[in-house]
């Protein structure tokens, strides 16, 4: 059974995400079944957000269950390998920045397959890459990582707009694709190494 581009991006990002999840809810010391809720919901929230605002019902999860058995799956066997883990904080951010940069690109081919404009391609693209972490963070009791100063849906953005720049270079797509996931992984990666932070603002 061949694989197509979209659907292997989709497959790792949900599992990227999925381990992202477990780490996290591990970290707060959740026990099983938590873990396993908040996999779920950092893996198929900014999915499940993205297809409600194109009217895409029912959602993907809800239409190919093999996504939540891969979810399951991956969870599990996170949790059976935590005790070889020792960094979770770090391991977290590297699936994180991962999924980070393979949901964006997931979510801007869904708005060109609904033939929408460059600038809502890129804003479904960072919805499907943040929103389930938002949703993890929410029910975890922490300030979600985007409304910190750290560069997180900037990224996203960002590498929406790289997309369609090298589009309009005349670059192979999936090639461009690769190239945009790779971006937003890097770039998370030298702003958290360098303490790279947006400006703040207030009174």
């Amino acid at each position: 059974m061949q694989i197509s581009t979209l659907e292997a991006i989709e497959i790792l990002g949900t599992i990227a995400f999925a381990i992202s999840g477990s780490f996290a809810a591990m970290q707060k010391r959740l026990d099983p079944f938590g873990v396993l809720i908040i996999a779920f919901v950092t893996s198929i929230g900014g999915g499940t957000v993205r297809d409600l605002l194109l009217g895409d019902t029912p959602v993907a999860w809800m239409r190919d269950v093999n996504y939540c058995l891969l979810i399951l799956l991956t969870s599990v066997a996170t949790i059976f390998f935590k005790t070889h883990i020792k960094k979770f904080k770090v391991t977290l951010f590297l699936f994180d920045s991962l999924g980070l940069g393979l949901f964006t690109m997931l979510g801007i081919q869904k708005g060109i397959v609904f033939g929408l404009s460059p600038g809502i391609c890129i804003a479904l693209g960072t919805i499907t890459g943040c929103f389930g972490g938002i949703i993890r963070d929410t029910l975890l009791n922490t300030i979600p990582l985007i409304f910190k100063r750290e560069v997180y849906a900037t990224a996203c953005i960002l590498g929406g707009v790289l997309y369609y720049a090298l589009l309009y270079f005349n670059l192979k797509d999936d090639v461009a694709q690769i190239a945009v996931m790779a971006f937003i992984f890097a770039l998370r990666i030298v702003v958290v190494r360098y303490k790279l932070t947006l400006p703040r603002f207030g009174f």
